[in-house]
C-alpha cells in the first residue's frame, strides 16, 4: 500500500478489498469542508462533463471547470449581497444542475443551507423557514415564490434568489434571478471562509411518517465521511455515467451525488417520464434509487412478458423458476444464503451439485431472456438501493437476470449510510455490513442492553456520520443520541456473524394484536407485492384480533385476468382517471360484468394474499391477513400519503381511510 494513498490516511480498519478499492479513488483527506472538494476536482477532471440535463431547453452541459467557477460566482454573489457565515439560507428547489451550483455556492459562502423540494406543502415549507430562522431564500421559480410570498413578510427573509431566469420586482423584497446573481458574483472577489469538519453545513428537515419535521444538523465532517468511505465499496471510474432521478435535496441522493462528482463521473438528470429512454440512450454504469423505482422497472419487464404468446410465457416462467433454484443453491455454496447462514459440508456439497446441474438451464435463460432484460434497462452495471427494504422477489429477479443491486441502510440523521452490501459479499435480504468507521449494536427494546448475534432488537449506530443533533431541540437530541454517542435508529433488526445487518421493520410501525403478538408489517407487505394484482399495500390491525390490509390493485393486470375468464371488469371512472387511463372499450354484450366488490375479484385477492403470506419464510399464523379493502387512489407524494423517498406515511393513510379501516373490523 502506498504511504500517501487515500487508504493509508483513513483512520479506520479496512478489509483488503476495501483498501484496494480506495487506492483507486481521488484523495480528499486534506479537505476540511465540502466546498474544498471542488477546487481539487476541477484540477483533476477539468474538461470532463460533470452535470448534464438533456431534458432542459436548451440542454445543459457543464464541465468540472465550469461547475467550480459557477459555484464560486454564486457564493461571491451571496457575500456581495451581505450574507454572512453561519446564516441559514433556505434552498427550496428540485433536481437541476443549478440546484447543485446553489447548494455548494451557499456552503462556499459560509452559510448553512436548509433544503426541501419545491413540491412540498406550503405549510411545511413555511414551518421550515420559520423554525430554521432562514434569512435568505433560494427558490425554484416564480411559481414556488408565489406559493410562499404572502407569508414572507412575517419571517426574517431579506433576500430571494430565483434559480430561473424569470424577472420579479417587488419594492418590499430584494429579488434577483440566477443570471443576475451570477453576474454580480463575477464582478466581486470571493472572500475565504474559515470552516472545519465540525462546522454546520446543512439542515435537512425530516418529513418522516408522523409528527412535525425536525431539523437534522449535518456538519461538513458528517458529509465528508460519506464521500471518503463510499469508495471502499464502490469505486467508479472518471467519466462513468450516473443517472439521477431521486430528489437532490434528500440526503441519500445528495451524498451519492457528492461522491460520484468527487470522482469525475458525469451526472445525467432524468425523471420517470424519460427513465426508460435515458437508460437505453446513456447506458449508465451506475444508478441510485429506492425500492419503488426497481419495482417499476420489474413491472415493466413483467408487462412485456405478459404480452408474449402463452407458449413463450410458459417458457419464460419455467426458466425463471429454474434460475431461482440455481441462484438459491449458489448462495448456499457461497455462504450467502440468509435462509441457511450456517450450512453443513453436506449441504454445501448437495447445493454445489445442484448448481452444476442447473447451470446449463440458467445459461439458456441468459441467452434467451436475461440478456434482453438487461438491454431493455440500458445494461446498467450496478444499482444502489436505499430508502427502504427491498422486497425479496425484486432481489431474486435482478440477481437472476444479472443486474447487481447493492442495498444500503441509513437515515437522514446518519448522513445517511451506515451499512451497505458489498459486491464481494452481497447477502441478499440484508442491508450489508457497516461502512468504514461505523459501529452497529442491537439492543433490547426495553432494557437497552446489547443482544447476542442473530437475536432481534433495536438497531443502534455510532460513527463519524451521526448528526450533531436536532436544530434547537435538545430534548429530541438527547432522546435520539445517548451519552456514549449511540444513535437510536428506531428500526428493528439483527446482525449475522459476519456483521451483516438485517432490518425487519420500524419499532413504531409494529402492529400489536389483541393476543399480544407484535407484527412487523414491512416484510409481509413486501411478500404480498409479489402478486401481479397488487400494486401497493399497507397492513392495519392495531389492537385488533387479526391483520387487515388496504390494497391498491393493479387494474391492468386485473382486466387481463377478467378477459381470460371471459368476464368484463367495470372500473369506475375515478380509477381510470387516477391511472391516466382512457375509457376503454364498452362491455361486449356476451360477457358477464363484474366490479372490484364482486365475489370473484374478492376471492382472487384472498387467494393471492394467502399464498404470498404463507410462502414467506418464517410464516406464523398471526401473519395471516384477514379483512382487506381494495382502494382506487394510489399512495403518492402528491396526495400526501408517501414521503419524498416513497415510504408510506402510515399515519396519513390511517387518518384518510379511518372509516374504511374501522368498517373492515366491525
Amino acid at each position: 500500500m502506498l504511504q500517501n494513498s487515500p487508504a493509508s490516511k483513513m483512520p479506520f480498519n479496512l478489509t483488503k478489498p476495501e483498501r484496494l478499492n480506495l487506492e483507486r479513488m481521488a484523495d480528499y483527506s486534506s479537505v476540511q469542508s465540502m466546498p474544498g472538494i471542488w477546487s481539487l476536482a476541477q484540477k483533476q477532471f477539468a474538461q470532463i462533463i460533470a452535470l448534464k440535463d438533456p431534458h432542459a431547453n436548451p440542454e445543459v452541459v457543464i464541465t468540472y471547470a465550469q461547475m467550480y467557477q459557477q459555484i464560486q460566482m454564486f457564493a461571491s454573489g451571496l457575500q456581495t449581497l451581505g450574507m454572512q457565515a453561519g446564516e441559514r439560507i433556505a434552498l427550496i428547489a428540485d433536481n437541476s444542475p443549478r440546484w447543485m451550483i446553489a447548494d455548494q455556492g451557499i456552503m462556499m459562502a459560509g452559510a448553512v443551507d436548509v433544503v426541501r423540494g419545491a413540491q412540498a406543502e406550503r405549510e411545511e415549507l413555511l414551518f421550515i423557514l420559520a423554525d430554521s430562522g432562514s434569512t435568505a431564500l433560494v427558490v425554484e421559480d416564480c411559481k414556488t415564490l408565489k406559493k410562499l410570498r404572502e407569508s414572507l413578510d412575517s419571517l426574517p427573509i431579506r433576500l430571494v434568489i430565483l434559480l430561473s431566469d424569470e424577472t420579479e420586482v417587488e419594492e418590499s423584497l430584494k429579488i434577483l434571478n440566477f443570471s443576475a446573481l451570477m453576474a454580480l458574483g463575477s464582478k466581486n472577489t470571493l472572500e475565504p471562509v474559515n470552516q472545519n469538519r465540525q462546522t454546520l453545513a446543512t439542515l435537512i428537515y425530516t418529513s418522516g411518517t408522523s409528527g412535525k419535521p425536525k431539523g437534522v444538523m449535518l456538519s461538513h465532517g458528517n458529509l465528508l465521511h460519506q464521500i471518503e468511505t463510499f469508495g471502499t465499496v464502490l469505486p467508479p471510474q472518471k467519466g462513468d455515467r450516473v443517472l439521477s432521478i431521486l430528489p437532490s435535496w434528500h440526503v441519500y441522493e445528495r451524498t451519492c451525488e457528492y461522491f460520484i462528482l468527487s470522482q469525475g463521473c458525469t451526472q445525467i438528470y432524468t425523471n420517470i417520464r424519460y427513465l426508460k429512454q435515458d437508460l437505453k440512450e446513456f447506458k449508465p454504469q451506475l444508478m441510485v434509487g429506492v425500492p419503488r423505482l426497481w419495482e417499476s422497472l420489474y413491472e415493466g419487464v413483467q408487462k412485456q412478458f405478459r404480452e408474449q404468446p402463452a407458449s413463450k410465457q410458459r417458457l419464460v416462467n419455467s426458466l425463471l423458476s429454474l434460475s431461482q433454484r440455481y441462484v438459491e443453491a449458489r448462495r448456499v455454496v457461497q455462504g450467502l444464503s440468509l435462509e441457511n447462514l450456517h450450512p453443513s459440508i453436506w449441504q454445501r456439497l448437495i447445493n454445489g451439485i445442484q448448481t452444476i446441474v442447473l447451470w446449463p438451464l440458467h445459461a439458456l435463460g441468459e441467452h434467451l431472456v436475461y440478456k434482453k432484460v438487461r438491454e431493455a434497462t440500458g445494461d446498467v452495471k450496478r444499482m444502489i438501493s436505499g430508502g427502504g427494504s427491498l422486497a425479496k422477489h425484486l432481489d431474486n429477479f435482478f440477481e437472476i437476470v444479472g443486474i447487481e443491486i447493492l442495498v444500503g441502510y441509513g437515515l437522514t440523521e446518519t448522513s445517511p449510510v451506515t451499512n451497505v452490501r458489498r459486491p464481494w459479499h452481497n447477502l441478499r435480504g440484508s442491508s450489508g455490513q457497516p461502512i468504514a468507521g461505523t459501529e452497529i449494536r442491537i439492543v433490547d427494546l426495553e432494557t437497552r442492553q446489547p443482544l447476542p448475534t442473530e437475536q432481534r432488537g433495536l438497531i443502534m449506530a455510532r460513527g463519524p456520520q451521526i448528526m450533531q443533533g436536532y436544530w434547537q431541540n435538545p430534548e429530541a437530541t438527547a432522546k435520539a443520541i445517548d451519552p456514549e454517542g449511540w444513535f437510536d435508529t428506531g428500526d428493528l433488526g439483527w446482525v449475522t456473524q459476519q456483521n451483516d445487518l438485517v432490518v425487519t421493520g420500524r419499532a413504531k410501525d409494529t402492529i400489536v394484536l389483541t393476543n399480544g403478538e407484535n407484527i412487523e408489517p414491512t416484510p409481509i407487505e413486501d411478500a404480498c407485492l409479489r402478486s401481479r394484482y397488487i400494486d401497493q399495500i399497507m397492513l392495519v390491525g392495531q389492537d385488533q384480533r387479526s391483520l387487515g390490509s388496504l390494497i391498491v390493485p393493479n387494474l391492468e393486470a386485473l382486466q387481463q385476468w377478467a378477459a381470460s375468464q371471459n368476464l368484463y371488469l367495470r372500473v369506475p371512472e375515478e380509477g381510470r382517471g387516477m391511472r391516466g387511463e382512457g375509457r376503454g372499450e364498452e362491455n361486449p354484450s356476451h360477457l358477464q360484468e363484474i366490479n372490484l366488490e364482486s365475489k370473484l375479484i374478492q376471492d382472487l385477492f384472498r387467494q393471492e394474499l394467502n399464498r404470498e403470506v404463507q410462502n414467506r419464510p418464517g410464516y406464523r399464523s398471526d401473519d395471516r391477513i384477514g379483512p382487506f379493502k381494495l382502494i382506487l387512489s394510489p399512495f403518492s407524494v402528491e396526495n400526501g400519503m408517501m414521503t419524498q423517498k416513497l415510504s408510506i406515511r402510515r399515519n396519513v393513510v390511517m387518518e384518510r381511510y379511518h372509516d374504511i379501516i374501522n368498517g373492515m373490523f366491525a
